[in-house]
Order: structure tokens, then C-alpha cells, then sequence
């Protein structure tokens, strides 16, 4: 597993920044999307719902890149190419609810769809370079 530098380890745990995840759909055309994230214990994690188009490409062994871009400064940025280590449903409200607390300062995701099934996707970086 790659660790990310240092120097930009403040874009994944210090501030709310957005990333950018471009995956691969099908037909082999590059799909980009901003996402909420953490970083917990080298690995990236994002969270979307069934049905959509990230849940069909964020899929185990799938490739996929961020661009992590710092909201201080918009030409520092970390980008972070990976694969999908892991997809579960198991604990996916509890991290969008985690993850709505990071960005909006809430207890509890407020866009929660009825019927909405959430998944949690663990991302494993395989390189990691930044630009100051």
C-alpha cells in the first residue's frame, strides 16, 4: 500500500476538502464526480447509493484516480490513483452520516432518499503525488 507524502496528508485528514473520482464506465469512456471522503488507515473511502452510475463503476478490483484539490489554494492539490479494495453495504449509513458531519456540520445525511441503499467503498492508493 502506498502512503500519500506527507506534505499533503492535511488534504486528507485536516481539511474539508472535495475530491474529483474519475472511474470507467463500461463502454471504456473516463466518468468524473465530486465526492465526499475520509481517510482512515491508508485507505480512501467514499459513499454513494445503489443505482447510480458510481456504484456501477466503483466495483472490487475497479480503477480508479482522485484529485483532492486544497480549498486554501486551488493550485495545490494531492492526486491519489488506486483500486476499489472493498464494496459493503454493512456500516454505509453510519459513514455518509460521518461524512455529512465532516462537510455540512450535521448528525445525519439530509439528502437520504427513501428506499436509498448506501455503500461505503474502500479505495487502496497505489500512488501518490502532489503539486504545491
Amino acid at each position: 500500500m502506498i502512503t500519500p507524502p506527507d506534505a499533503y496528508l492535511d488534504l486528507l485528514t485536516g481539511k474539508k476538502a472535495f475530491a474529483s473520482i474519475a472511474t470507467v464506465m463500461a463502454d471504456g469512456s473516463p466518468q468524473v464526480t465530486p465526492v465526499w471522503f475520509d481517510f482512515t488507515d491508508g485507505v480512501v473511502r467514499v459513499n454513494t447509493a445503489k443505482g447510480r452510475v458510481k456504484a456501477r463503476t466503483l466495483t472490487p478490483g475497479a480503477r480508479v484516480a482522485l484529485a483532492i484539490i486544497d480549498p486554501d489554494n486551488p493550485y495545490r492539490y494531492l492526486q491519489i490513483r488506486g483500486r476499489v479494495r472493498h464494496v459493503t453495504e454493512d456500516g454505509a449509513d453510519a459513514h455518509i452520516d460521518a461524512l455529512a458531519k465532516k462537510y455540512l456540520g450535521v448528525d445525519s445525511y439530509p439528502y437520504r432518499q427513501p428506499g436509498e441503499q448506501r455503500l461505503s467503498v474502500e479505495i487502496e492508493p497505489t500512488s501518490a503525488s502532489g503539486m504545491s
